[in-house]
């Protein structure tokens, strides 16, 4: 875990020198919220202002110790999709998520919440929206159990402490609810 708590810690650094909101979503969030599974790569939803604050991150990334492919990160920054970063000495992979433009992705980045992690302190997509993020690759995944699986990770271990209003507002709105309702039939051994 230290190459990971040490490619975190340049990670926040490099955001924080770019002066770049961000916050840790996917598989590092839920996580953080509920029951631990192994993964790959680690997803960061980023929120830059324009072309010349993804430059300057980019910038913080030399050849010689990050692979990451500029024009794609530009063509990602256009469509608000994403890019990743790979460290070379670890072999760790950074998803960049751009913050999409919509009200619940606005939503998100705002409810985020400071956390430690790996000793880091770091932002953190919410337990309910770190959920309906969940459902919604599950959407796009055909119905994934891994997805499904980790919603109901956060459901157990915070039950009651959810804001569930908050969680059906967005997946009502986000047509969610076949997803939702799978998710909430799994259970956590």
């Amino acid at each position: 875990m230290n190459d990971l708590a040490n490619l975190l810690r340049r990670l926040t650094a490099a955001l924080d020198q770019a002066k770049i909101p961000f916050m840790i979503a996917g598989s590092f969030a839920s996580t953080a919220h509920g029951a631990p599974r192994t993964t790959q790569d680690l997803d960061v939803v980023i929120d830059p202002a324009d072309a010349r604050a993804l430059d300057a991150l980019l910038n913080q990334f030399p050849a010689a110790a990050y692979y990451v492919d500029t024009e794609t990160a530009h063509d990602a920054l256009r469509r608000r999709s994403m890019f990743n970063v790979i460290d070379l000495a670890t072999g760790w992979k950074v998803d960049f998520i751009l913050r999409k433009n919509r009200e619940f992705s606005r939503n998100e980045m705002k409810r985020r919440i400071a956390m430690p992690m790996l000793g880091i302190s770091v932002f953190v997509a919410s337990p309910e929206d770190t959920i309906v993020a969940k459902l919604e690759w599950s959407r796009e995944g055909g119905g994934s159990e891994r997805q499904r699986r980790d919603v109901a990770g956060i459901l157990a271990a915070i039950g009651d402490g959810l804001d569930v209003t908050y969680i059906e507002r967005w997946v009502a709105e986000l047509d969610l609810d076949e997803e939702w309702q799978a998710a909430r039939a799994v259970r956590v051994l």
